[in-house]
This record gives structure tokens, sequence and C-alpha cells, in this order.
């Protein structure tokens, strides 16, 4: 019998193929964008972006064993690459001032989170004497915030560098595709600019982490075809599996009046 508590929903997610637990993330990320969209609308989609990434900084942390691929794969990709959905819907429906103003929440977010967890890290932590037996389960909890929330500075730098220039360069082309089709062809500048910026952000971010400021830079083979090449496919599918999710943006969007405080 399925357990309800967490340990027990996480015992029987492990129990299925990797693969399908990527698929019911990936609906789950696509349905959230759409619930947020129609419940907050705009606001929503900043809400969404910022939580994204502050997720997938901490997904990456963990590899997984897909079978379609030969080495471990580090997550993060699909919350990640979700964000290129939020950030097109925000040009398409709102403008580009506003999607770029959700990949600068997207950045500010993550970069406050981080400060103000350092700062968490900062306090002493308590020693078993000062725990004592009721608080006894407290004394682990610093290794593992040091394990989630002390970023490599290599990975912060090259990860916030790819964030902001594929991510701007995303609202770019789609605002730039969609003047050269006379605002037709939704699912051109959804799809070109979305695969575009993800390579973009693949490539930066393996350049700059396992080259430019890594203490032992990998040679050009690995970083093309592991680091920059090895997860670009499935971002690619992923870009195309949003796209029925995109036009599904135009019948759940809410456009409240101005001042219109409910979200009922």
């Amino acid at each position: 019998m399925l357990s309800l508590s967490p340990q027990g929903v996480v015992a029987a997610l492990q129990a299925l193929p990797p693969e399908l637990v990527l698929v019911l993330e990936l609906l789950l990320c696509f349905g959230a964008i759409l619930a947020l969209l129609r419940w907050f609308g705009e606001s929503g989609m900043y809400a969404y972006i910022c939580v994204a990434v502050i997720g997938a900084n901490v997904q990456v942390l963990k590899p997984v064993q897909f079978g379609i691929y030969d080495n471990p794969v580090a997550l993060g990709t699909i919350l990640f690459s979700s964000t290129f959905l939020a950030t097109d819907i925000l040009a398409e429906h709102y403008g580009a001032a506003s999607a770029r103003r959700g990949v600068m929440l997207g950045f500010s977010t993550f970069l406050f989170w981080t400060v103000i967890m350092i700062l968490t890290m900062g306090y002493s932590p308590l020693t078993p004497e000062q725990a004592g037996e009721a608080m006894a389960w407290a004394v682990p909890i610093q290794g593992a915030f040091e394990t989630l929330f002390v970023p490599v500075p290599a990975f912060f730098v090259a990860g916030m560098t790819a964030y902001l220039i594929s991510q701007l360069h995303d609202v770019w082309a789609f605002e730039t595709i969609r003047k050269w089709t006379q605002g037709k062809a939704l699912w051109l500048r959804n799809n070109v600019s979305t695969i575009i910026s993800s390579l973009i952000d693949n490539t930066v971010f393996s350049v700059l982490a396992w080259v430019v400021l890594a203490p032992q830079p990998v040679g050009w083979e690995p970083l093309i075809f592991t680091y920059i090449l090895g997860t670009f496919l499935l971002r690619v599918a992923i870009a195309l599996l949003d796209t029925p999710f995109m036009y599904l943006s135009r019948i759940v969007i809410r456009r409240d009046p101005p001042g219109a405080a409910s979200y009922a």
C-alpha cells in the first residue's frame, strides 16, 4: 500500500524508472506555469522564474543515471529549461520589457538567496552538548546546509553569467522573430529562440566552469561532446514539448483590469 508520508512518496518515486520521473517533473513544471499564469498573470510568471532558478541550482547537485546516457547526468535541466517557457510567455503576452524584468528578478533572487544562506551558515552550529537529546536532530544540519548552499565560486559565476546571457538572448530572439513574421508562427519564435538560447547557455557555462575558471581545464573533446552537447538534445526536446503549453497560455491567461486585486 502506498504511504502518503514524504518518505513513502519518495520511496515510490525511486521505484519508478528515472525517465518516468523526468516526465512527471516536466508536466509538473509546465502545468504550474499555466496555473500561475491563470491565477496571477504576469506576477505568477515572475514567481515561477524566481523559484525555478533557485531550485535548479539546488537540483544540479544531484546526479542521476538515465538509460539514454552512458554517464550520470546532473539534474536541474528540466526546471531551468522551463524558465524559457515562462520568459517567452512574458514576452508574448506582456512585452519584452516584462520578460527582461523576469530574467533580472531570477538573477537577483538567486543572488539574495545565496547571500542569506551564507549568513545563515555563519551562525555557530549547536554542539551535541548544547543540542541535548531534544534537539539532537539539528546537529547535522550545518553540514547539510554547507553541502547545498556553499556555492563553488566557479559554478556560481559560470551559472549566473550563462543564465543572463542566454535568457536575455531568448527575449531578443523571440521579439526579433515575431517582428520578422509579423506576429505569426508562434511555434517558430518559441522553438528557435529557446533552442538557440539553450545552446548558448550550455556553451557559456561549460567554457567558464570547465575551462576558464577550472583549476584543471578539461580538453576540447569532452568539453564539446560531454558538457556542451551532453544534455543539449534533452533541452531541444523540452523546447519542442513546451510548444503546446505556449499555445495553451493564450487560453488560460488572465487579463485583469488595472487595479484588480482578486485572484479568485
